[in-house]
């Protein structure tokens, strides 16, 4: 037994080399979406699931129609998002796909053997071989090592995915609550202005008001009438932006959305750590010190093995049999040979010394290390700049709140005042009622802007983008005389 053992050492020689340096590295139960799953709950306050089975598909629809049932909210608009939009779940494949190459990675080259048999005029040579890649092996804690740094990069693409998807998800509500919230205003103020032309067109007929005033009526319900269908289309707009966002269709699209954007907040967040803040916690920053990591992990790999570009070790043995017969006696005689070795075969760099390939993984490191610098310098500006936009527009929606439209309001009462008391004409109530209307469109847009501002600030400290392309305001009747 210990002697065939020792036959076929020059076999087992590449397989006890790969065996000593590969890792246990194995699949998880979760496909890596544990950090993912943490940072979500963390900064998210949600929850993410990557749904594989019948069971997890049947129970997040379970979950977010629940939701919907209670009524939606920016909260729940993000949950119900991070549930049902396959986009997200796509990602979540790319991470499964990125943790398949990392345990394909950790895994020795598997060995080649070839069998060669020959036979004639009574002699039989048969050859055996086995074959590795001797620069596999030996550079197989590095690749498994630059193999799980790319897995860890994938990861934080993910959480980035995840934190960009309820960014959307939050503006876009915000969103579609404005749009629905001023749809319902133009709507109060076109009844409004429908009663008065009718009272306008029957004081017209009795000979109490003039043409004029009559067709200033008529004009300023018919603009409003024309403002109200643009609101309607586009709160119709904003809402299928959400719903696909939420990624519902069929009989879930029929939610229901708030009537009003919710009051502002009575204070700011404070500015004292939000630049370090986000140095500390932007996954895209995260993912730029990854990536500069396995830059540099990559470049020590290629300078150790710049003069070598193939090594392969082979173990053959090779058994021959050769039949003699003796003419004169008739007897055969069986000559049996046994030959084993082992060989290299090593690529000789006479041409390409693998300078060419350092200088690149070189340039590569700082091409990583500048974008990191860059990276940075970049978060501190953007949060600074998000906190700003976020602090004007809490300003702005405060001074509507607290003057324009109580000023607004006070005049309307005088003007009427002054109507009943002969004191001022029809013209001037209509034009109070047309820069009233704009009044509250605009604080409307005011509050809007103010929530986008909020997920904006969020964004820029934890990651997921800055907020696309705005929605239009539905701008009210302003035509005058």
């Amino acid at each position: 037994m210990n002697r065939r053992i020792a036959r076929s050492a020059p076999f087992l020689t590449p397989f006890a080399v790969a065996f000593s340096l590969a890792g246990c590295a194995s699949f998880s139960p979760d496909g890596g979406m544990s950090p993912v799953q943490t940072s979500v709950r963390l900064d998210l306050n949600a929850n993410a699931e990557k749904i594989v089975t019948d069971a997890q598909m049947m129970n997040a629809e379970t979950r977010y129609r629940n939701l919907l049932k209670k009524g939606l909210t920016a909260d729940r608009a993000v949950q119900i998002a991070l549930l049902n939009n396959k986009g997200l779940q796509a990602a979540y494949n790319e991470l499964g796909i990125s943790e398949a190459q990392y345990i394909q990675a950790s895994l020795p080259p598997n060995p080649g053997i070839s069998i060669f048999r020959s036979s004639g005029s009574g002699e039989l040579d048969i050859e055996r071989q086995i074959a590795a890649n001797l620069l596999s092996l030996l550079t197989l804690p590095a690749r498994r090592d630059i193999a799980e740094t790319q897995f860890k990069a994938a990861q934080f693409k993910a959480i980035g995915a995840t934190l960009r998807l309820a960014a959307d998800a939050r503006r876009q509500f915000w969103r579609a609550v404005a749009a629905s919230e001023q749809a319902g205003y133009l709507v109060q103020a076109r009844a409004t202005a429908q009663t008065a032309s009718e009272l306008a067109k029957r004081l017209g007929e009795t000979g109490g008001l003039n043409k004029l005033d009559q067709s200033r009526e008529h004009a300023f319900y018919a603009e409003l009438a024309a403002q109200t269908g643009k609101a309607r289309v586009q709160q119709t707009l904003e809402r299928e932006r959400l719903t696909r966002i939420m990624g519902l269709w069929g009989g879930d699209i029929a939610y229901a959305l708030p009537s009003r954007l919710p009051a502002l907040p009575s204070k700011l967040k404070p500015s004292v750590r939000i630049e370090m803040e986000a140095l500390e916690r932007r996954v895209d920053l995260k993912l730029a010190r990854g990536e500069l990591d396995l830059v540099a992990k990559q470049l020590g790999l290629t300078q150790a093995t710049r003069y070598i570009n193939a090594l392969d070790l082979n173990a053959s043995s090779s058994y021959s049999r050769k039949v003699t017969v003796d003419t004169a006696s008739g007897t055969a005689t069986i000559e049996k040979t046994r030959m084993r070795g082992a060989g290299l075969a090593l690529e000789i760099p006479i041409f390409d010394l693998g300078e060419a390939r350092t200088r690149e993984a070189e340039e590569t490191y700082m091409h990583a290390a500048n974008r990191l610098a860059e990276k940075a310098v970049n978060v501190r500006s953007e949060a600074r700049e998000a906190y700003l936009a976020y602090k004007g527009a809490w300003d702005v929606a405060r001074v509507y709140q607290g003057q324009v439209l109580p000023l607004r309001k006070a005049i309307q009462d005088e003007v009427l005042l002054h109507y009943n008391g002969m004191l001022a004409d029809l013209f001037q109530i209509i034009q109070d009622a047309r820069l009233r209307v704009i009044s509250n469109m605009a604080a409307i847009d005011a509050r809007r802007d103010f929530w986008i501002a909020s997920t904006d600030l969020q964004a820029a400290i934890i990651g997921g983008g800055m907020a696309g392309g705005e929605s239009k305001p539905v701008s009210a009747a302003a035509g005058g005389e």
